[in-house]
C-alpha cells in the first residue's frame, strides 16, 4: 500500500515529464509527496475492510464518499461525485448506480484498478480474492473490461505478496496465472501482450505504445504489469518505468507500484520518499491491520 500510494504521489508529478533526472529533481524538492484519489479510495477500501472485517459494497461506497467529502480536492474525476449525488437522490445502491453510467455500459476505465492494493493484500491466500475483487470494483466499475481489470491487478498483487524477491521471478508463470484470470477478450488479449513483450525483451517505449496507457484498464493496467515485470529488482526503475512513458502517469505508477512493493517489501522504496508521503502512518497501520485479516 505504501507503494501504490507513492506511485501515485511521485506518478502525478510526472505529468509532463520525459525526463528521470529531473523528476527526481522534484521528488526531492516536494514535501509531503501528495496522493490523488487513487489513493484515497484504496485507504476507503482498506477502511471499510477493517471496520466489517468483510468486504461490503455498499459499506465501501458510503466510505469512498465520506473521504471525498472530507477530502474534494484530491483530483477525482467525474465519476465518483456523479455516482454520489445519484445515490443521494434516489437512495439506490451504489452498484445500481454505477450500472447507469455511460450510457447503461458502466465504466471500463482504471479506476476500480488502481485502488485495488487493500484487495490483493487482504485476500491474497484467500480463494476469495477474484470474487472480492470484482465485488470491489463495481461499487463504481460495471463494465465487464473494468471488473476485468481490477481483478487481475488483485491477482498480480496477490501473487507477488507469496513470491520470494530473493529468487528470479518465474516471469512466464506470472503471466500465464493473469491471463487465467481474465474473463474478457480486451484485458486477456492485453496480458498475452504483455507476455510476449516481456519475453522478447520489448523497451519500454515499444511496449507503451504496443500495449497503451490511457484511462481505459485495459490500455493502462497491462503496462503497469509490464513495468514491474521488466524491473522486478528494483522499486525505482519500476515506477519510473511506469510514470514516464506518458499517459495517465499517476495511476500508472500507483497499479505497478502496488505489485513492486508487495513483491519487494517496504525495506526496499526509498526510505527518503517513505518519510515525506502523506499520511505514511495511517496507511501502514491500514496495511499491518489487513495482513492480519483472515478473509
Amino acid at each position: 500500500m505504501v507503494g501504490s500510494a507513492l506511485g501515485d504521489a511521485i506518478g502525478e508529478l510526472a505529468f509532463g515529464m520525459s525526463d528521470e533526472r529531473q523528476l527526481r529533481d522534484l521528488v526531492a524538492d516536494s514535501d509531503p509527496l501528495i496522493w490523488t484519489d487513487d489513493t484515497a479510495m484504496a485507504i476507503g477500501i482498506a477502511e471499510s475492510l477493517l471496520e466489517l472485517g468483510r468486504l461490503d459494497p455498499q459499506a465501501v461506497g458510503c466510505r469512498f464518499h465520506e473521504n471525498y467529502l472530507n477530502e474534494p480536492w484530491r483530483g477525482y474525476a467525474a465519476g465518483p461525485p456523479t455516482l454520489f449525488r445519484i445515490v443521494g437522490q434516489e437512495g439506490i445502491p451504489y452498484v445500481e448506480a454505477a450500472r447507469r453510467l455511460f450510457a447503461g455500459q458502466g465504466s471500463l476505465g482504471n479506476g476500480a484498478a488502481m485502488r485495488i492494493a487493500p484487495i490483493g493484500l487482504a485476500y491474497h491466500a484467500s480463494d476469495d480474492l477474484d470474487a472480492a475483487a470484482r465485488a470491489s470494483a463495481e461499487v463504481t466499475h460495471a463494465h465487464p473490461v473494468g471488473k476485468d481489470g481490477a481483478a487481475v491487478l488483485a491477482s498480480a498483487i496477490a501473487q507477488t505478496v507469496l513470491l520470494d524477491p530473493s529468487t528470479p521471478i518465474p516471469r512466464e508463470a506470472f503471466c500465464s496465472k493473469l491471463i487465467e484470470t481474465s474473463r474478457t477478450a480486451e484485458i486477456a488479449t492485453r496480458m498475452e501482450m504483455v507476455r510476449d513483450l516481456i519475453a522478447g525483451e520489448a523497451t519500454p517505449e515499444a511496449a507503451a505504445n504496443a500495449i497503451g496507457r490511457s484511462v481505459s484498464v485495459h490500455e493502462s493496467m497491462p503496462f503497469a504489469v509490464y513495468a514491474f515485470l521488466r524491473n522486478p529488482d528494483s522499486f525505482e526503475d519500476c515506477l519510473f518505468c511506469a510514470a514516464l512513458n506518458g499517459g495517465d502517469c499517476d495511476t500508472l505508477g500507483a497499479m505497478a507500484c502496488a505489485i513492486s512493493g508487495a513483491y519487494l517489501g517496504a525495506d526496499a522504496i526509498p526510505e527518503v520518499w517513505r518519510a515525506k508521503l502523506d499520511k505514511r502512518a495511517h496507511i501502514e497501520d491500514l496495511a499491518h491491520g489487513l495482513s492480519g485479516l483472515s478473509l
